[in-house]
């Protein structure tokens, strides 16, 4: 049964609309303000929410910023409920992240066509964004086809270690991970590598230069053998400016990179040396790994090193304290994790 989360300041519409919702068959659950419904919508498990853009004690605005800056929440569908009908606040829900509106009074119907558009729209989006990004913002709006852009013609094949790009040169396209595993990294002014992410299939690289019109900031190496493609950037400028479904769901996708390079960056701040090294193998266990627990990446310890952000030494003893504890094995450059609750609690700073 699909879950609603309604957040309306007027009692009357409020009972009214849940009542709507739970007799059609969704299961409802209410909140009389914008605080309210932004703790609900963070512990629960919603599939849709709806918000009256007139909303007290938590302003629509801080509503959303609550949402957007949840990893949990800021993929699910929301739809605003105003009781005014000019053109600028329709377009003011719309900048402020609304997938939809409706217009106070509304009818039954209308209330349910929409609610049913957006959740089979959301329905299609989540059985494809976790295989794969392109599939993802392809099946967004029909007509609207991406993987156009994706054709051998412009599919490059690079050789393990291979470089696409430098740090320092100007981009001219947007990469995107057909296949394999891409390491981006920076150099320090004392020659020690630090890798600032690994990239696999389904990934966006080069991105951020290209958008903000500088240089790249980091230097693109292939780990494994890969397929890597170029994409026009006049090209996705132009799907992106065309369809405005296409572009926030572009944007989602990145600030959930975002988000994740800050918590491993915050770990790395502040964890110890066993903490960094265990939230380090558990971040590519997770993002990387394969039911039988191996990592599910080749890599070497300097390259392991680099990525956590410590001297070679240090995590080889590292490695050997936690496989002497019974958390990894290790075969050569492959490592396999024994315990991957034990890993995790390490990486969080909790007794093992």
């Amino acid at each position: 049964m699909k879950q609603i989360l309604l957040i309306e300041d007027n009692v009357d519409v409020r009972e009214n609309t849940a009542e709507i919702l739970e007799l059609a068959g969704y299961q409802v659950s209410t909140a009389e303000n914008g605080k309210v419904g932004a703790s609900l919508a963070v512990t629960g498990n919603f599939d849709i929410i709806i918000c009256d853009i007139m909303m007290p004690v938590l302003y629509r605005s801080g509503v959303l910023h609550i949402l957007n800056k949840n990893q949990k929440t800021s993929t699910i569908p929301l739809i605003f409920l105003t009781a005014k009908s000019e053109k600028k606040d329709f377009r003011k829900g719309m900048n402020l992240g609304a997938d939809d509106y409706l217009t106070k009074p509304f009818e039954e119907t209308e209330l349910l066509e929409v609610i049913e558009r957006r959740l089979e729209k959301s329905d299609k989006l989540k059985s494809t964004q976790a295989k794969n990004p392109i599939d993802f913002i392809d099946t967004v709006e029909k007509g609207v086809n991406l993987t156009e852009l994706i054709t051998e013609k412009n599919t490059r094949h690079f050789k393990k270690k291979e470089t696409i790009y430098r740090e320092g040169e100007y981009p001219n396209a947007l990469y995107y991970i057909k296949s394999g595993k891409v390491k981006l990294s920076r150099i320090s002014d004392y020659g020690k590598e630090f890798i600032t992410s690994i990239c696999s299939e389904g990934e966006f690289i080069g991105y951020l230069a290209l958008f903000e019109n500088t240089t790249f900031q980091e230097e693109a190496i292939t780990i494994e053998d890969s397929e890597v493609v170029t994409i026009s950037f006049d090209e996705f400028q132009k799907l992106l400016h065309s369809n405005r479904e296409v572009s926030n769901n572009f944007i989602r996708l990145l600030s959930r990179n975002a988000l994740d390079q800050e918590d491993r960056l915050l770990k790395l701040a502040y964890g110890n040396v066993r903490e960094r090294v265990a939230y380090v193998l558990n971040h590519i266990y997770e993002k990387h790994g394969t039911s039988s627990l191996d990592i599910g990446l080749s890599i070497s310890r300097d390259e392991l090193a680099g990525y956590t952000g410590i001297a070679t030494e240090s995590l080889i003893r590292t490695l050997s304290d936690l496989k002497a504890d019974g958390v990894l094995a290790t075969d050569g450059r492959n490592l396999q994790i024994l315990d991957a609750d034990k890993l995790k609690r390490i990486a969080n700073g909790q007794p093992a």
